[in-house]
């Protein structure tokens, strides 16, 4: 049992490993996405769009098999976690720029105006009034997009990659138990709790 259960751990490394680089390339991504979708170029605001319906409008998982199993067709061929990693972070910006595109919107033009009177110019009034409002209006949806991620790291037993379902499922093809599924699912809640709790206390921070 002791094994067994050091042998799913083990995968939980590359889960969070894969959850962490994500978000850090994913949320910067997405907020120049969404900075790009809200600007007056029209090239560029269809671009982003496209972008967007194409990567929020098909499954992560076939955008995972296209990545990994696609590429190498055309001669491009990526290391499984480079593969995920790059998957990941770009169905997830497009997400995230469609969340921050909604809170930018939802800013009162008065501060857009106050802006101008104090002689900013537009990336100034982004950085400095725009994107610190709308980063309080977009943590409850950001929230709900670190805790998907975490669960949705699973996908990436698809093409090989040891992370925590992986590990279980082989220990139940082996020893024909069910504990190993039920010690999955613990470790999958009891990350997404720790997420939940995390992200309450920094919404409480940003809201006082």
């Amino acid at each position: 049992m002791e094994n067994n259960l050091i042998y799913i751990l083990q995968g939980l490394t590359l889960s969070l490993k894969l959850y962490f680089f994500t978000f850090i390339l994913a949320l910067p991504l997405g907020i120049l996405l969404s900075l790009a979708r809200v600007s007056k170029y029209t090239l560029l605001n269809f671009s982003v769009q496209l972008y967007t319906w194409v990567f929020r409008g098909t499954p992560l998982l076939l955008q995972l098999f296209f990545i990994y199993y696609g590429l190498p067709i055309i001669g491009i061929i990526l290391e499984p976690f480079n593969a995920a990693l790059i998957t990941f972070t770009i169905n997830y910006s497009a997400y995230i720029s469609e969340i921050f595109r909604g809170s930018i919107s939802g800013v009162d033009i008065g501060q857009y105006e106050a802006a101008k009177v104090l002689g900013y110019n537009y990336w100034q009034t982004m950085r400095k009034i725009i994107l610190p409002q709308s980063l309080v209006t977009a943590l409850p949806s950001l929230s709900n997009e670190a805790i998907a991620l975490i669960k949705d790291t699973s996908l990436i037993s698809a093409i090989g990659m040891a992370e925590i379902l992986r590990n279980s499922k082989e220990i139940v093809t082996r020893d024909f138990t069910i504990s190993p599924f039920i010690i999955c699912a613990l470790i999958y809640l009891s990350i997404s709790t720790i997420i939940i709790l995390f992200l309450k206390y920094i919404e409480k921070k940003v809201m006082i």
